[in-house]
């Protein structure tokens, strides 16, 4: 079986071992409209909260896929209103237009070049949601999507959504999913949520733990933990959208991942099922705090193919140090989990981002939403690692030294990170020391000790 789908002789395996189906996509949307007993003639509705560049790819692959069946499904975005477009994104904007004759007949034919020319001179504002309508994500200009029926009203979006995709980044998951829990309260069904964001938060009290958009949004709507999946994978949303062959993992209970899993692949999307959240929704924060220093290390060192394969045995070995403290036996850091590490230290946001900050092209000051990228949502996450594994509480036994030490100790990139980016004590060259291992201490010494569960930490996920 490949996830939940069941292999026929009549199917065909590509080389690449995946296979296709043959349940083409209005059969595979009728399987999800039954099991969520849907009648004829009532509408299964989908909407993505949240128009980054992933939630608005995600949405563009669904609308490409099943947007065709207007009388069986429909399709929205939401975003926020408002959110102006500069003259330089407009001006750009203008000429990814003119480089892609498809694109410009169907804004032609829309009626809707005209406004581009304007912005383009100056003589207009354009805005976020509405170059949205026509397939065009303010954080990623140079990839056109189809067009997207976007809603700018959050209680219209999701009051009676049956699946809401979260597209938000970590950081306003909760505050959004609040907002949606007002709107809620009379709902007779209770929908299912698909995450897509990638982030913790640290609390404290009463003990230390983390919190992830899953658990963020469970606490926010009161929408059971089963109704709730995350769904990550090794990819660079402009070129899943451009057909790269790609795969990603549903993660939750089974009850709803399996058949998600089925709508949600496309020949040159693979998506798996999983039952391991907890560790998949912990990597995919945890990749973009590392993702940060990858960029800074191949920015000072001149791309330099040895110090980033230093830097990737240390900061792989802390990953699974930091997970094996958050669970017991957590999915192993191979395969897809670790292909998602590699792609986001290769080209992911966050990586430019540290990129950007080491070459002095963009400052700390800026904050952490840049235009035309979006969140760099490792930003927050590196703070509420450190705070996280640095309380006394949690201490475990040095094996160098023989004695306690808070978790953050045996994790110094993680340690870096925070004096650079939040503390700002030092700057991104202490990432290159931080390489430089004085106590010659093999990165698979902390791997072995992270295995010997010794430092297990169940609280840390507020388990008892």
């Amino acid at each position: 079986m490949v996830g939940s789908i069941e292999v026929k002789s009549g199917n065909n395996v590509y080389s690449n071992g995946s296979v296709h189906n043959h349940n083409g996509p209005e059969e595979k949307l009728d399987e999800l409209r039954q099991i969520l007993g849907k009648a004829n003639g009532d509408l299964l509705r989908i909407v993505c909260v949240g128009a980054g560049a992933w939630g608005s790819v995600f949405a563009a692959l669904l609308q490409d896929s099943y947007g065709q069946f207007r009388d069986k499904v429909q399709l929205r975005i939401w975003r926020r209103a408002g959110r102006a477009v500069d003259r330089a994104t407009a001006e750009h904007l203008f000429e990814v237009i003119n480089s892609r004759e498809d694109v410009l007949r169907r804004l032609i034919r829309r009626c809707a070049y005209l406004k581009y020319v304007e912005a383009r001179l100056g003589d207009r504002t354009l805005y976020a949601d509405e170059i949205l309508k026509d397939g065009f994500c303010l954080n990623m200009i140079d990839t056109p999507l189809c067009p997207l029926k976007v809603v700018t009203n959050l209680q219209e979006a999701v009051w009676d959504a049956d699946v809401v995709i979260n597209g938000l980044p970590s950081t306003e998951t909760r505050e959004v999913f609040m907002e949606i829990s007002k709107y809620w309260k009379e709902r007779l069904t209770v929908p299912i949520i698909i995450s897509l964001a990638k982030g913790i938060e640290a609390e404290l009290d009463p003990v230390p733990h983390i919190i992830t958009p899953t658990q963020m949004i469970n606490r926010a709507t009161g929408v059971p933990l089963e109704n709730i999946l995350y769904l990550g994978g090794p990819n660079i949303a402009s070129e899943i959208y451009n057909k790269e062959y790609a795969n990603a993992r549903i993660c939750g209970s089974e009850k709803w991942r399996k058949p998600l899993a089925k709508f949600l692949r496309q020949p040159h999307f693979i998506v798996w099922d999983n039952s391991d959240l907890v560790t998949h929704e912990v990597m995919g924060g945890l990749k973009n705090v590392y993702a940060i220093g990858a960029g800074m290390v191949a920015a000072l060192t001149n791309e330099s193919a040895t110090s980033k394969s230093v830097y990737f045995a240390h900061c792989t070995s802390e990953m699974i140090f930091i997970t094996y403290l958050l669970t017991e036996e957590p999915e192993r850091l191979a395969g897809p989990l670790l292909a998602d590490t590699y792609v986001t230290l290769l080209k992911g946001r966050n990586a430019w981002y540290g990129q950007m900050i080491a070459k002095g092209e963009l400052s700390l000051d800026m904050g952490d939403s840049i235009s035309g990228k979006g969140t760099i949502q490792g930003v927050s996450a590196v703070g509420a690692f450190y705070e996280l594994l640095s309380q006394s509480s949690l201490n475990v036994l040095h094996p160098g030294e023989n004695k306690p030490v808070a978790p953050v100790e045996l994790c110094p990139i993680l340690k870096t990170l925070y004096k650079i980016l939040i503390k700002r004590e030092q700057g991104p060259m202490a990432i290159l020391q931080a390489l430089r291992d004085e106590n010659l201490n093999d990165p698979r010494d902390r791997i072995e000790i992270a295995q010997s569960h010794a430092f297990y930490r169940p609280s840390l996920l507020g388990q008892p």
